[in-house]
């Protein structure tokens, strides 16, 4: 049985680590939170003391932290993981990461024979407890064959992407993000606009997802927020804000504009400095709900059929 250890044990690491020892694998987890690791150890999984603890034990290292600075403490760090692995054991970042932070970890490698693949994730905290995450794999196809069996334990079999070389798998989630929180935005004016117009919000919104327009966005992820007043507080602006930056950092460095996505970035450390780090990812619709002076909602008898 491949020996894995799962390292960062929160908002989404917590649910997939879980889902790992459900499934009967050989696990050991580390958080620099231990309570975080309770769902884990009451189904099978041991803990470890530190990340380069866990590592030493493993055949295969996840690691799902919040920023690229925590994945490089985690790996490069003071008791970091790097050192800890033995060769021909696989690194799997699942975290929404940059290929900048991965690329020093590589170097720091050098010669030995540490496998890697960066491995983002889509599908929030409610797909990494159902286990149909998308997954976006960047790295050498054998790798990612190898490390498939325990992916499918986390995601959907048929959305689990091999997007290219080492880097693609972060390049595709954070466009992927980028695009949704540029269509947020783009949607929150639109609605804002229509109804201050005159068109009532349920013609409105029908009409774009039965239009040209349409999205998943549209006629999905928004209904929450048009049914219940939901802003989707289970993904933070702290961390929609770190997204945006580092998706846009990657523009810089690709020499592409971002002149767009500039202004939805400032609009979401509006919603931040309003609204604080904790409120939800679409926060930034309550900025011109409250501009208008309005709500953006679906009257109670009508949201069934919008």
């Amino acid at each position: 049985m491949t020996r894995v250890a799962f390292i960062g044990l929160g908002h989404m690491g917590g649910p997939m680590s879980r889902r790992l020892a459900e499934a009967g694998l050989d696990l050991t987890v580390f958080d620099l939170d231990a309570s975080r690791a309770a769902p884990a150890l009451e189904r099978g999984a041991r803990l470890a003391g530190s990340a380069a603890d866990a590592a030493s034990v493993a055949e295969t290292l996840i690691t799902m932290l919040p920023t690229p600075a925590a994945v490089e403490d985690a790996m490069l760090g003071a008791g970091g993981a790097l050192d800890a692995l033995h060769d021909g054991a696989l690194w799997i970042d699942m975290s929404t990461s940059s290929p900048a932070a991965a690329d020093r970890v590589r170097a720091r490698a050098g010669g030995r024979d540490i496998r890697m693949l960066d491995a983002p994730v889509a599908g929030m905290s409610t797909g990494a407890s159902a286990g149909t995450l998308e997954i976006f794999v960047g790295g050498d196809v054998a790798d990612a064959e190898r490390a498939r069996p325990i992916l499918e334990h986390l995601g959907d079999p048929q959305r689990i992407f091999h997007v290219g070389g080492h880097g693609a798998g972060y390049v595709v989630k954070l466009m992927l993000n980028l695009l949704w929180f540029d269509q947020l935005v783009a949607t929150a004016e639109v609605l804002t606009i229509g109804t201050q117009a005159g068109v009532d919000l349920t013609v409105l919104h029908r009409a774009l997802v039965e239009g040209p327009t349409s999205s998943r966005l549209l006629a999905r992820d928004l209904l929450p927020l048009l049914r219940h007043g939901e802003y989707e507080e289970g993904f933070s602006l702290a961390l929609a804000g770190k997204d945006l930056r580092l998706a846009i950092d990657l523009a810089r460095s690709a020499g592409v504009p971002a002149e767009v996505s500039a202004v939805v970035e400032q609009l979401f450390a509006r919603a931040r400095a309003a609204f604080g780090d904790d409120a939800g990812e679409m926060t930034p619709v309550r900025l011109y709900e409250e501009t208008a002076g309005i709500r953006l909602r679906l009257p109670a008898d009508e949201d069934q059929a919008a």
